[in-house]
């Protein structure tokens, strides 16, 4: 009897291990979907594009992109891939918001980041600057200090959510400098940025590749990069260890997770095709125009950065005592 329960179990492994093998084998045969937790036209949303087309080529299979803003930092859409059939269809692009910061303030935001996704792969990183209107009177961040420091409450820094990294990098700046700045969130950089433009906000914080078109054109002014070496593409803007602040640093970054309970061959074959566009000379060139850099690695890589970042910004988090609103 026990020798044919032994049997029996031993046939059953051996022919669920055949079955993931097969689905792993045939993966992807159908659309996949590809949640963009944020509207369209910030930085995420083209990131995800141009990774999404590539990838696409590279797996033979289309990508859709379903663009799903709402709640704090990204969550909603978020909330909506980790509740998703863990069969590698439903995937979800993310900067920090949904998986480091917003977690570290949001209690009941219906997903538990460390447990509910199964890491896929770093995309890439980029320092974050920090722009002002041009009606500010300020040409450095020395000056920004002075001027803010001068005018309590009267500046006012907008972030593309609550508990976003440039609320956090905003709040970073409040913290170092001793100053009162209002933070104004929104659903996105794309609206901030237009508030940005028209004066109703002063300050922000996003990406080179976001702001460079405006910062060229005049439209706004860019005072310091968030990292420890200069932008290429302003070369003239210090960074913010120049500016004297060295703690002011942070650098935006995209990845891939997918619901938690997908098979590992398959989290391993979509890891090895995002490894394969990052390290392609192509996208190595079109990420050096945009100021960032690949971030190849294996899942693990992925989930050990997650768990240091996470660490990193909750000790922020608590000394600004930032709660949920």
């Amino acid at each position: 009897m026990h020798g044919a329960l032994r049997s029996a179990a031993l046939a059953f492994v051996v022919s669920a291990s055949a079955v993931a093998a097969a689905s792993a084998q045939s993966y992807p045969n159908r659309v996949i979907k590809l949640v963009l937790p944020f509207p369209a036209g910030g930085p995420t949303d083209g990131a995800a594009r141009l990774i999404a087309d590539r990838l696409s080529a590279e797996l033979g299979q289309n990508i859709v992109i379903e663009n799903r803003p709402g709640g704090a930092g990204g969550t909603v859409g978020a909330k909506s891939v980790a509740t998703a059939e863990p069969d590698g269809y439903t995937l979800l692009f993310t900067p920090p918001g949904a998986l480091v910061t917003a977690p570290l303030i949001y209690k009941n935001i219906g997903y538990d980041p460390a447990k509910d996704f199964a890491p896929v792969a770093a995309i890439f990183s980029s320092p974050q600057v920090l722009v002002v209107n041009p009606k500010v009177p300020a040409k450095s961040m020395r000056e920004l200090v002075d001027y803010a420091k001068a005018n309590p409450g009267k500046l006012s820094y907008a972030s593309p959510g609550f508990a976003t990294q440039p609320h956090l990098l905003g709040e970073m700046l409040k913290l170092q400098t001793g100053t009162d700045i209002l933070h104004v969130p929104f659903r996105g950089s794309a609206p901030a940025l237009t508030d940005l433009l028209a004066g109703q906000v002063q300050i922000f914080f996003d990406t080179t590749t976001f702001l460079l078109p405006h910062a060229e054109g005049g439209e706004l002014r860019p005072l310091a990069v968030a990292d420890g070496v200069r932008s290429p593409q302003l070369p003239d803007v210090p960074t913010t260890a120049e500016a004297g602040y060295p703690k002011l640093r942070g650098t935006y970054w995209t990845g891939v997770a997918a619901p938690a309970g997908t098979p590992p061959d398959v989290i391993g074959k979509l890891n090895r095709a995002v490894n394969a566009v990052l390290t392609s000379k192509d996208m190595q060139e079109t990420l050096t125009r945009l100021s960032a850099k690949g971030k190849p690695g294996t899942p693990a890589d992925f989930g050990a950065f997650l768990d240091e970042e996470r660490r990193r910004w909750a000790e922020v988090i608590q000394a600004a005592g930032i709660k949920a609103e």
